[in-house]
């Protein structure tokens, strides 16, 4: 839809008409008058002011109109408004921090019969619960040894699934640093408004590498009114083969012996958040479902209709005309000159 923002800049059209009845001619019977001696030689190269010279000023004042209404068009500065469009709601401001330390490797996640590494379940499934967030702003930190912002808090939920999709364990180091991941969270949080702040924190082990102690890390969040959701992955029981792959020697092991499930639950507990234990791709799904139906996203949407400035098209017209002018004036000075040459 086309519109004008200031249409009363319009009013100012007749301006021009008003300045010029306003001017009156100068009286020449009381003015004093310039003698010029050789007057009647500068009347007779003035040339005779009828037929074309006529026609060509009347041409001159529809140009000098139309600039005019050019440039008011310009002042009242033309817009194209669009279709309104949905923003994003203003929804959690939420991090999440998933662990990539050398045991995220572990294939102990079953899927059809088939062992999967956790990394890869995690990936799919944090890409879906990514996928749901339309509305919220998220970021994501990755840690092993060392914790890093791989995504700042943004509504690019795309960008974020694709450097989810990037990770790769052992990229941050081997050991598991829980504390310094908390840490990095509670600096990108705690400027967001307080009914907004949440982590999700996935790992499969214990702290091995922080400077900044867990529990520590949750006082802090709890102070600064940051709710931590803690999620521990990894199945009880994994059947290693025996020799050659055979049932011979084979035996069932604890692949998430080192997972510290006190210190998750107690940093769940004191800021206020839940902890989840995901033993296989079902129960991670669940886990991020229930975190979905503990913190909904806001379902008020602000429409925004775009707007274009449109202000370069009179400019252009403006500049068109004054050339047009300028070429005008100059064909009949010349052809004035060359009549007086002639004769």
């Amino acid at each position: 839809m086309f519109e004008f923002q200031w249409p009363l800049i319009f009013l100012l059209a007749p301006l021009p008409l008003f300045v010029r009845w306003l001017s009156k001619p100068q009286n020449q019977q009381t003015a004093a008058a310039l003698r010029v001696p050789f007057f009647s030689q500068l009347r007779s190269l003035g040339g005779d002011h009828s037929g074309p010279i006529r026609s060509s000023n009347y041409l001159n004042l529809i140009l000098l109109s139309l600039v005019w209404l050019a440039l008011l068009g310009g002042a009242a500065r033309p817009m194209w408004i669009g279709e309104p469009v949905a923003m994003p709601t203003t929804g959690r401001d939420l991090m999440l921090a998933v662990d990539i330390s050398g045991s995220m490797s572990q294939e102990d996640m079953v899927i059809k019969d088939r062992n999967l590494p956790r990394i890869a379940v995690v990936k799919a499934v944090v890409n879906e619960f990514v996928r749901q967030r339309q509305g919220d702003k998220l970021g994501l930190i990755l840690f092993g040894t060392n914790a890093y912002i791989q995504s700042p808090l943004s509504f690019d939920l795309d960008t974020l699934s694709t450097l989810m999709n990037e990770a790769q364990v052992g990229f941050a180091g081997k050991q598991t640093a829980i504390g310094d991941a908390i840490g990095f969270a509670i600096k990108r949080l705690r400027k967001r408004p307080e009914n907004s702040r949440v982590l999700i924190l996935l790992t499969d082990g214990a702290d091995t590498a922080s400077t900044l102690k867990p529990l520590k890390a949750a006082q802090l969040a709890a102070a600064e009114k940051i709710k931590i959701y803690t999620i521990g992955v990894g199945a009880t029981e994994m059947k290693v083969p025996g020799i050659f792959g055979s049932n011979f020697g084979a035996r069932t092991v604890n692949p998430s012996a080192d997972l510290d499930e006190g210190t998750l639950q107690t940093i769940a507990d004191n800021t206020g958040g839940d902890y989840f234990r995901a033993r296989n791709p079902a129960e991670l799904q669940a886990a991020y479902e229930a975190i979905a139906a503990l913190e909904p996203i806001e379902q008020e949407q602000e429409m925004l209709r775009p707007e274009k400035s449109l202000l370069h098209w009179p400019l252009l017209f403006a500049g068109a005309a004054m050339l047009l002018l300028a070429v005008n004036r100059n064909l009949s000075f010349g052809g004035n000159k060359q009549g007086k040459v002639s004769s």
